[in-house]
């Protein structure tokens, strides 16, 4: 058990994970398409934003508030990702030739280690790592850099997102955006997406950014609000090239990670870990639920059905996540000990 402080955090980096599951299985699909985008494809972005924020608040923030003197936080945090990034990429390699996304070109292959991700969920990865590499020099140079950088170019990906539509007929605009998705198939990656988030987790940090818990709340009402009718707006206008990026999810996070920050208590151990396990296997499952179906002529109920099927996925990942969770925990117990030569 961990002690108290950021127990709401943790606890949210589960059903975070969840919200990830449910964006590659739609499950409400099956009921109402429209209510299915409003709460997956709406709600369940701030899924990513949230983790991204985590990277600002625990890794970033110590670094800028140390005066830049302080590095082991974000040393510490590129190697872990950049290792995991790559045994992960390793694990998920016959997935990837079964599934024929295999790159045919070095180019090829250099988009998908930097940008797309070497499959579809783990796109994450390069973005927190460069989205950090990047904040990391930007604040160092000036803080208001950072800023600006990090609002413009989230404009610049919300017009490569949301708001495509806007922008897809206007001659220069399009050639521009063409050739950013000739190097990165979608916006949403660590140069447009990440870095405004990451620093926003790196404000909150610091208790002068922070409001009343009453203002938090009715401000997370609210702007939950705008985002699910911007998110039905362009979902109607047909304006989506993709659905990760919103104008009001900013303000949705900015309320939703302070009330967060708020809730203390006891946390599960394995849980901090076990999340970003789920988040790495559930793909996998999502594979072995399918097979599972083909095999026992149960596809009307197990993928068909993408409510059952999201609950089964969520399930599997759950206890497969808190197994390998609890393996790892014990692997690292039996490693002996280095005895310091004195």
């Amino acid at each position: 058990m961990r002690n108290k402080t950021f127990a709401g955090i943790d606890y949210f980096r589960l059903i975070a994970a969840f919200m990830v599951i449910a964006i590659h299985t739609s499950p409400l699909s099956v009921r109402n398409e429209g209510i299915d985008f409003l709460i997956t494809y709406c709600v369940g972005r701030i899924a990513v934003p949230f983790f991204f924020m985590i990277t600002g608040y625990f890794v970033l923030a110590p670094y800028v508030l140390s005066n830049f003197k302080k590095k082991s936080p974000i040393h510490k945090y590129l190697v872990k990702n950049i290792r995991l990034y790559l045994i992960v990429t390793a694990i998920y390699i016959p997935i990837s030739v079964y599934s024929g996304n295999m790159p045919h070109s070095i180019m090829e292959l250099m988009k998908q280690l930097l940008f797309d991700g070497t499959f579809y969920h783990l796109w994450y990865f390069p973005a927190a790592i460069i989205g950090c590499i990047l904040l990391a020099c930007l604040t160092k140079k000036s803080i208001l850099a950072a800023v600006y950088f990090s609002i413009i170019a989230y404009v610049i990906g919300i017009f490569g997102d949301s708001y495509y539509g806007i922008i897809e007929n206007v001659p220069f605009l399009n050639t521009l955006y063409n050739g950013i998705f000739f190097v990165s198939s979608y916006t949403r990656n660590g140069i447009f997406f990440a870095p405004i988030y990451i620093l926003l987790g790196m404000f909150l940090a610091v208790p002068e950014f922070h409001c009343r818990e009453n203002i938090c709340k009715w401000g997370l009402v609210l702007s939950s609000l705008l985002m699910l009718l911007e998110g039905w707006v362009t979902y109607s206008l047909n304006l989506q090239k993709h659905n990760s990026m919103y104008l009001f999810l900013l303000p949705v996070m900015y309320f939703l990670f302070q009330l967060l920050l708020n809730i203390s208590g006891r946390v599960p151990a394995w849980i901090r870990g076990g999340s970003m396990m789920l988040y790495i296997i559930h793909p996998a499952v999502i594979i072995v639920v399918r097979g599972i179906a083909k095999v026992t002529r149960l596809t009307k109920i197990l993928v068909d059905n993408t409510f059952i099927q999201y609950i089964f996925v969520c399930i599997l990942s759950l206890i497969a996540a808190f197994c390998i969770q609890v393996f790892l925990e014990r692997g690292n117990r039996n490693v002996p000990k280095r005895k310091s030569m004195d």
